[in-house]
């Protein structure tokens, strides 16, 4: 619990705070911006949070980058969109010794407003008529190590990769944009100390990256690691301000042949930059996220309707919930084409099936037209034979004139004496 956090969770109780009565619909997001508009707790992060059953409220557990000076924490804050103001807890141990137990839960309970009955109640659901202090405790506890996470799972995966700013981007190298969001990743989750985190950055640097971070560690030995990551991004990134990146973000549309969960992915580091530079609140991103999908996504208008965007704009979904419906309805969009492929396989097989043993019924019958073509055509050169002989036998030349037989009969005879001096020849 509160009194026992530093052990096992991960989370220091210096740097932790509850704030009471907060609305259930607000947003992660807005929660943490309402907390840092308290100067004194720098970055905020929000670890969890439960629903009070008599208020209908939420408490909420937050942490913060640094430890807590409790003189500059004000009593309440007010939240950026109005509305009753959030009563504000502190976690910060007033003793050390476990003798006094009782007297540290009993300040817990007088900073919360609570007896033992109503924290039992929000937090001991499993056995609600168990009221010992022990029993509250636990439960907190237990809540804390299951939303926390040990610090060991943070050491070997948080290590940066290569970054130079050299341009183009080496082989083996991050980009800008790349190494930029790896090294927030680890300042945001790693809950290693500020200098292992410059340790970390300076490690994964080389070239005119380098040279810029040890500019910046000549002027201010104790910068953070939030500076380092600043220096690198004016050094080597683009000058465009938040309003600009904006209107860059307003412009962008889906490609022809691009994937909607691609556009969206594509849209999502575009949105991040605009943020990053103040172009838009981070209250407001799931709308604009919304409204450039349905603007840019020219290629994907029928899942557009599918999803039914349009009607939920008023109540945007995350990234992730809306990237987790569009890949979703990839697959189904997918499968069903799949599914038409191999109807359209199957039935192309059988038309061709069928016009195989067309084409060999055909040739089969080609085959025998030509064999009986073939028969009829030999029929008829035997009967014009026939039709010849027949006209020979029965054709008598008329009589030739006289002149034409004198000529036969020369003719003649010079043939036979021709034939007899042959044969006189070969007799001698």
């Amino acid at each position: 619990g509160p009194l026992s956090i530093e052990r096992g969770t991960g989370i220091n109780p210096n740097r932790a705070f509850v704030l009471h009565n907060v609305p259930t619909d607000f947003d992660l997001s807005d929660i943490e911006e309402t907390a840092q508009s308290v100067k004194a707790f720098g970055r905020v992060k929000v670890r969890d949070r439960l629903t009070d059953t008599q208020t209908g409220n939420n408490l909420v557990l937050c942490e913060c980058r640094q430890d807590i000076q409790p003189d500059r924490i004000p009593p309440h804050v007010q939240p950026l969109n109005g509305g009753p103001v959030w009563k504000i807890s502190l976690l910060t141990e007033s003793a050390r010794s476990a003798d006094d137990f009782s007297a540290k839960l009993k300040k817990l309970m007088v900073e919360e407003g609570k007896t033992i009955d109503d924290v039992s109640a929000l937090l001991s659901t499993e056995t609600p008529q168990e009221n010992s202090p022990e029993s509250i405790i636990r439960a907190v506890g237990d809540l804390l190590a299951k939303t926390m996470r040990p610090t060991t799972e943070n050491t070997a995966s948080r290590h940066l990769r290569t970054f130079s700013g050299q341009s183009p981007t080496p082989a083996g190298e991050e980009s800008l944009d790349s190494w930029v969001e790896q090294a927030r990743l680890m300042i945001e989750d790693c809950d290693c100390s500020e200098r292992e985190k410059r340790r970390r950055i300076v490690e994964s640097l080389k070239g005119p990256a380098l040279e810029i971070i040890q500019a910046v560690r000549r002027d201010n030995p104790d910068a953070s690691p939030e500076s380092y990551v600043e220096a690198l991004e004016s050094a080597f990134g683009s000058l465009e301000s938040g309003e600009d990146l904006y209107l860059a973000f307003r412009s962008l549309g889906q490609q022809r042949g691009e994937k909607l969960s691609d556009f969206l992915r594509r849209l999502e580091r575009s949105l991040t930059k605009v943020v990053q530079r103040g172009g838009l609140p981070s209250h407001r991103v799931d709308r604009a996220r919304t409204d450039q999908l349905i603007r840019g996504a020219t290629e994907s208008e029928i899942m557009l309707l599918q999803l039914r965007l349009r009607e939920r704009k008023e109540e945007p979904p995350t990234f992730l919930k809306l990237l987790s419906e569009i890949r979703e309805e990839e697959d189904h969009a997918r499968a069903r084409h799949e599914s038409k492929a191999t109807v359209r396989q199957v039935k192309v097989g059988e038309e061709t099936k069928a016009k195989s043993t067309e084409v060999q019924e055909l040739k089969a019958e080609i085959k025998e037209l030509r064999s009986e073509l073939k028969e009829l055509t030999s029929k008829r050169s035997e009967a014009e034979l026939m039709l010849k002989q027949t006209k020979k036998a029965t054709w008598s030349p008329s009589p030739p004139p006289k002149k034409g037989l004198l000529t036969l009969n020369c003719l003649t005879l010079e043939s036979l004496l021709s034939l007899k001096s042959g044969k006189s020849g070969m007799s001698a």
